[in-house]
C-alpha cells in the first residue's frame, strides 16, 4: 500500500470561497451612469461648439433619456446598499481620496443638470408646453441666457461621472483584474460610444447620424486599444494579474467577454456602422441595441469577473 502526504490543501476545490459582494445593481447602476454621462457629454460639447441646430438631436432630445437613466440607475445603486436609510452620510462629508465620494456629489451635480437641460428643451417635444409658474419662466430664462456656461460644468461634470463609472472598480486594489488605470478611460469610451448610440437611434436627420456613426466608429476603435493595452499590461505583470488576465483568455469569462463584449458589442456594429456609411441599407436599431448590450455586457463581466480574481493561488 502506497501512502501519500499531503503537504498543502491550496487546491481543494473552495478552499478559497469566493464572495461576491456586488451584484446585478451595480453593472446596471454603472452602466446606466456611463450611458447619461455620454449623451450628456455630447449636449454640451455641440452647445459650445454652437452647432445645436446641426445636432439637435444629440443636443435637445437625446437628454431627455438622461434623467430616467441616473434615476433607475441611483434605485439600482439603492437596492445594493444594506443600510439604505444612512446613503445621507455619503454627503455629510468630502473625501477626494474616495472615488465613491466623488460619484456621490458627482450625481448629485449631474442628476439636476440633466433635468434642468431637460426643462430648457421640453418644448421640443411638448411645443405647447407651458410652465404655469413665472418664477420657473424666470429661472430657465437666466440659465436660457447662460446657457454656454451651463454647457462648459455639463462637460466637465460628465466627464468625471464617465471616469468615474471605471475608477470605482480600480480604486479596489484587493482585486488584480480591477487593479489597472486602463478601467476609466475604458468605462468612459464605453459609456461615449452608448451615448453616440442612443443619437443615432433617436435621430431622424440623416447627416447627424452619420456624423455619429463616425464618432461611434472612432470610439469603437479607442476601445479595442485600451483592452488590448490592458491584457498587454496585466501579461508584462505580477503573477496575480496574469492570472486574472487568464479569466479571459481560456479561462471562465473568455466567452462572455469576447463574444458579447467584443465581437457582439464592438466589431459587429462597427462593420454594420461601416456598411451604413457605405450607403448599404442597415436597420438602425441592429447596431445601436449591439452598442447597448456590449456596453452593458462589459460592467457585468468586468464586475463578477473582478470578484472571481484574487491574490492567492
Amino acid at each position: 500500500m502506497r501512502e501519500e502526504i499531503i503537504v498543502s490543501g491550496r487546491n481543494n476545490l473552495l478552499i478559497d470561497p469566493q464572495l461576491q459582494i456586488w451584484h446585478w445593481e451595480i453593472p446596471l447602476y454603472l452602466f446606466l451612469g456611463g450611458l447619461a454621462a455620454g449623451v450628456l457629454f455630447f449636449a454640451a460639447l455641440y452647445t459650445i461648439r454652437n452647432r445645436e441646430d446641426d445636432y439637435r438631436t444629440a443636443v435637445k432630445i437625446a437628454p431627455f433619456v438622461t434623467p430616467v437613466a441616473l434615476i433607475v440607475g441611483l434605485l439600482a445603486l439603492l437596492l445594493d446598499l444594506h443600510h439604505k436609510l444612512y446613503f445621507w452620510q455619503l454627503y455629510t462629508t468630502i473625501k477626494l481620496e474616495s472615488p465613491m465620494s466623488w460619484g456621490a456629489w458627482t450625481l448629485m451635480l449631474v442628476t439636476p443638470l440633466s433635468i434642468l437641460w431637460c426643462a430648457l428643451h421640453i418644448k421640443e417635444l411638448f411645443p405647447r408646453w407651458d410652465w404655469k409658474f413665472d418664477i420657473i419662466k424666470d429661472v430657465l430664462a437666466f440659465f436660457e441666457k447662460n446657457k454656454k456656461v451651463l454647457a462648459w460644468v455639463m462637460l466637465v461634470s460628465s466627464g468625471i461621472l464617465g471616469i468615474y463609472t471605471g475608477i470605482l472598480f480600480s480604486a479596489f486594489n484587493a482585486r488584480p483584474l480591477w487593479n489597472t488605470s486602463i478601467l476609466g478611460p475604458l468605462f468612459l469610451a464605453s459609456g461615449l460610444s452608448a451615448g453616440s448610440a442612443i443619437t443615432i437611434w433617436l435621430s431622424k436627420n440623416h447627416a447627424e447620424r452619420k456624423r455619429f456613426a463616425q464618432l461611434d466608429l472612432m470610439i469603437i476603435g479607442i476601445e479595442l486599444f485600451l483592452i488590448i493595452h490592458m491584457f498587454m499590461g496585466f501579461m508584462a505583470s505580477s503573477q496575480v494579474q496574469i492570472e486574472a488576465a487568464n479569466l479571459f483568455l481560456g479561462g471562465v469569462y473568455t466567452a462572455p467577454f469576447w463574444i458579447f463584449v467584443v465581437i457582439l458589442g464592438m466589431i459587429v456594429p462597427a462593420i454594420l456602422e461601416i456598411l451604413e456609411l457605405r450607403k448599404f441599407k442597415i436597420p438602425v436599431a441592429i447596431p445601436v441595441v449591439l452598442v447597448l448590450f456590449g456596453s452593458l455586457m462589459l460592467r457585468f463581466v468586468i464586475a463578477y469577473a473582478g470578484q472571481a480574481s484574487r491574490w492567492l493561488y
